[in-house]
C-alpha cells in the first residue's frame, strides 16, 4: 500500500478546481489550491488581474487608481507580501491626517483626533469645537448628563449618535467619515459591526463620550495584533476611501498593483492556468463533476468551483445551482475615481493633510485624496509642482455627479471639486492628464441586516458540494478580511475535493 501522503499528494494532482474572478479574492484562493499540487484555472472576465486593485499611467506617473493602501491588523497582508517577497516595499502614510469640508460658517478644517468612526471622546476639545461650534459642543455635552436609564443598546450609528450628541456631531464629523469610508449614511451603519464593543462600553461608562475614550484608551494598550486597524476601517480591495484620523494603513512602493503582479508571478511558477477576457457564463453540475462554461468553448471539467465575483455578478451565476440563494438583486453604490495629476506649486505645503472628507450635501464630491501629500513614492515620482489628486464620486442610494459625463468632462468636474476642496485655485491650464474608474461596490459590511444576509448566503453556498464562493461582499471590504477568507474558503473546498477522491 503506498504511503497516505503519496496518496494525499497524487489525488491532490487529479483535482482540478477552476476559479471564477481574477480579483485578490481569486488569486488568493488559487494560490491556497495551488499550493497542494491541485490543477487550477483562473477565469478573469477583463483583460487584467487584480479587480479593485489596479494601476494606470497617468501623466506619465504609474499610480494606483483603484485600491491605495491595506489595513495593517493582524499582520494578514504583511504576511502575503513577505511570502511574495515584498516586505520590504511596504511604506506608511503621512500621518498628517485627513480634513473635513462643506462645514457651515467656517468652510474647512482638519478632522479632529481622539475619536471613533467622527466620534469625539471630548466635545469641548479645540478641533472638534472648531467643527461643531459652541452650540454643537454644549450639546454634545448633554451626553454627559443623560440618566443612565436611557442607555441601552443602540444598533443604527445614526440614531444613537443623535440621541447622544446631536445633530451637529453628527452631520459634520460622523456622517463625512461615513460617507467617505463606507459609502454609506450612518443611520444605515451597525454600531455593532462599525465599532464593536462601543455599546457595551456605553453601558459601562454611562456615556458616549466615556465609551469613546473607553474604548481608545483599552486600544492603546492592545499588543498589535491584537489591536484593531483603526478608528475608522480605511479598507482597500474596493472603492479608494480617503483616509481617516488614525487609520492605520500602508502601501507598497510604486502601488498596491505590485501585489498582483506578485501573485500573478507565483500562481505560473506553479503552474496556474491564468486567464483573461474569459467571462463565465454558467455552471452546472453534470453527474459527480462540475462544467464551467465559457463562450465559445467547450465546457470546463472540475472537480470544485470557486466562485470570487462582485456580488450581482455571483448571485447571478450561482443561482441556477444553488437553489436556496437569495435571488433578490441587492443595492450597490456606485463610486466613479477620477485621478488628476496637475502643475500646482500651491499644493506643496499640502495644505489640507492627506485628504478631505465632505459633509453630506455640501459638495457633489464624497472625498479627496491627496496622493502627493499622503504617499512619499508618489511625491517622489513627481516633478517638481507636480501633484496628484484623487476626487471620489457617489454613495449609497447616490448617483456619482460624473455619471452622465464623458471622461473629459468628469476630469473637468473633478478638478473644480479639487479646487474647492483643497482651498486652492486650479486652473484648467494646470491640468495635465485625468484618468476615471468606475466602480460597483458591495453593500458595506457594516450595513444593518448585511451580516445576516451574507451568512445566509453563505450557508446557502456550503450546502452544495464542490461549490464555494468568496470576495468582499462576503468577507467585507478591505484585504485584511478578504485574504483570510479567500484561504479559508480555499481550504473548505479543496479539502472537500480531496476527501471525495481519497
Amino acid at each position: 500500500m503506498s504511503d497516505p501522503l503519496e496518496r494525499l499528494a497524487e489525488h491532490a494532482h487529479e483535482s482540478r478546481i477552476v476559479i471564477a474572478g481574477g480579483g485578490i479574492s481569486g488569486l488568493v484562493a488559487a494560490l491556497e489550491c495551488a499550493k497542494v499540487g491541485m490543477q487550477v484555472t483562473v477565469l478573469e472576465a477583463s483583460d487584467v488581474f487584480g479587480g479593485v486593485v489596479r494601476s494606470a499611467e497617468v501623466g506619465g506617473l504609474t499610480l494606483d487608481v483603484g485600491a491605495e493602501s491595506f489595513a495593517t491588523r493582524g499582520g494578514i497582508v504583511r504576511g502575503l507580501l513577505s511570502e511574495l517577497g515584498l516586505a520590504d516595499q511596504v511604506v506608511a502614510p503621512n500621518p498628517a491626517g485627513a480634513w473635513v469640508a462643506g462645514v457651515p460658517g467656517i468652510g474647512a478644517a482638519p478632522l479632529p483626533k481622539g475619536g471613533i468612526l467622527g466620534i469625539p471622546d471630548n466635545p469641548w476639545a479645540p478641533d472638534v469645537r472648531r467643527v461643531i461650534g459652541w452650540a454643537g459642543a454644549w450639546r454634545a455635552y448633554v451626553d454627559r448628563l443623560r440618566p443612565p436609564l436611557t442607555i441601552g443598546h443602540q444598533r443604527s450609528l445614526g440614531a444613537l449618535v443623535r440621541s447622544r450628541m446631536g445633530a451637529r456631531v453628527l452631520d459634520r464629523l460622523v456622517a463625512p467619515v461615513t460617507s467617505g469610508v463606507y459609502s454609506a449614511r450612518p443611520d444605515d451603519i451597525d454600531v455593532d459591526l462599525a465599532a464593536p464593543g462601543l455599546n457595551a462600553a456605553l453601558t459601562r461608562t454611562g456615556s458616549l463620550g466615556g465609551a469613546v475614550a473607553d474604548l481608545r484608551a483599552a486600544r492603546a494598550t492592545a499588543s498589535p495584533v491584537d489591536a484593531p486597524a483603526s478608528d475608522v476601517p480605511v479598507v482597500a480591495g474596493t472603492a479608494p476611501r480617503t483616509p481617516a484620523p488614525g487609520g492605520a494603513v500602508e502601501g507598497i512602493v510604486g502601488g498596491m498593483s505590485r501585489l498582483v503582479d506578485a501573485l500573478v508571478a507565483r500562481l505560473t511558477e506553479l503552474g496556474v492556468d491564468l486567464r483573461t477576457g474569459v467571462p463565465v457564463e454558467g455552471i452546472s453540475r453534470v453527474d459527480d463533476a462540475w462544467h464551467v462554461q465559457v463562450a465559445g468553448e467547450e465546457p470546463l471539467p472540475a472537480d470544485a468551483v470557486i466562485v470570487a465575483l462582485p456580488e450581482v455578478t455571483a448571485r447571478a451565476l450561482l443561482a441556477p445551482v444553488v437553489p436556496s440563494l437569495d435571488r433578490t438583486e441587492p443595492v450597490a453604490p456606485v463610486v466613479d475615481v477620477v485621478t488628476l495629476v496637475v502643475h500646482a506649486p500651491a499644493l506643496d505645503s499640502a495644505p489640507r493633510g492627506t485628504g478631505v472628507l465632505t459633509v453630506p450635501g455640501s459638495h457633489v464630491a464624497k472625498a479627496l485624496t491627496h496622493s502627493t501629500a499622503k504617499w512619499d513614492w508618489v511625491r517622489d515620482a513627481s516633478e517638481p509642482g507636480i501633484h496628484v489628486v484623487r476626487v471620489s464620486f457617489g454613495a449609497q442610494g447616490e448617483e456619482p455627479a460624473t455619471a452622465m459625463l464623458d471622461d473629459d468632462a468628469a476630469g473637468a468636474l473633478a478638478l473644480s471639486e479639487a479646487s474647492a476642496l483643497l482651498g486652492v485655485t486650479l486652473e484648467p491650464a494646470s491640468l495635465r492628464a485625468s484618468h476615471r474608474v468606475r466602480y460597483v461596490q458591495s453593500q458595506p459590511g457594516a450595513a444593518i441586516g448585511r451580516a445576516a444576509q451574507t451568512a445566509a448566503a453563505r450557508g446557502a453556498v456550503r450546502a452544495v458540494p464542490g461549490l464555494g464562493a468568496t470576495g468582499a461582499w462576503l468577507s467585507g471590504t478591505g484585504l485584511a478580511q478578504v485574504i483570510p477568507d479567500a484561504r479559508a474558503e480555499a481550504d473548505r473546498v479543496r479539502s472537500a475535493a480531496l476527501w471525495r477522491r481519497g
